[in-house]
């Protein structure tokens, strides 16, 4: 006969804290004569959903572009989706004027709010924009819509670093940059979009799904590269 209390004791039941790394670790990155400054993790934490808690190569790709084309940064209003550390909303707040970084992970955005303190901090006047950080889980029209409240203007570029890795969050995505995009009519707004290629069937899906939003996309001439063992490059999308 089965002692069910016996059995029962022997569960154990584990805090959502426990898939949680938080050895954030401060570490340094260079591109071009720009250092930056942040808190990140050096390995994966346990839960998928929690990826932004890396710099991943994506990000790397991006903000080597942007820092060797910093001119289409200058002045202007950028929005962030899955910013995860915000490595690449603090070398564009070194240019934009004003900054909204987002992602969809509260735990992520813990950290995400962390690395903006210590980069808008009056030590560091490298930072000119205005740069705060928001919740956004892509496809949400509620959540676009108080972004859209509180930044009436929109923004003039919006940014991706690999966030194309779930195939399930692709067509969200452009749901999202279409918003976006819309916001500011034809011809003002432009999302650049850092992909790395770890599937065929994904790197199929990102131009489908772009087309099918009404969008235009191109490879921007000289960006494929490798991203360690990895072919990345920049993609530039508009509304048709």
């Amino acid at each position: 006969m089965v002692n069910h209390e016996e059995e029962e004791e022997d569960i154990v039941w584990l805090d959502g804290s426990f898939f949680i790394n938080d050895n954030y670790q401060l570490t340094s990155f260079t591109f071009g004569s720009h250092v930056l400054q942040l808190y990140c993790l050096h390995s994966a934490s346990t839960d998928f959903d929690l990826t932004g808690q890396l710099v991943w190569p994506g990000a790397m790709l991006l903000n080597d572009y942007l820092s060797k084309n910093a001119e289409m940064l200058q002045g202007c209003s950028m929005i962030e989706l899955g910013s995860g550390v915000g490595i690449t909303g603090m070398l564009c707040s070194r240019f934009c004027r004003q900054i909204l970084l987002t992602d969809h992970n509260e735990e992520v955005l813990k950290i995400l709010r962390r690395n903006i303190e210590l980069n808008v901090s009056s030590e560091n006047p490298s930072c000119c924009a205005a740069l705060e950080a928001e919740k956004l889980e892509w496809g949400n029209s509620d959540q676009i819509n108080r972004i859209l409240h509180k930044y009436p203007g929109g923004f003039e570029l919006i940014l991706g670093a690999d966030i194309c890795f779930q195939q399930s969050s692709v067509p969200l995505l452009f749901d999202t940059v279409e918003q976006l995009l819309k916001n500011r009519g034809l011809g003002h707004c432009k999302f650049i979009l850092a992909y790395v290629s770890r599937a065929k069937m994904m790197d199929l899906m990102v131009i489908l799904e772009a087309t099918r939003h009404g969008m235009l996309i191109n490879e921007v001439a000289g960006t494929r590269s490798m991203v360690g063992n990895l072919e990345g490059v920049i993609f530039e999308i508009t509304l048709c």
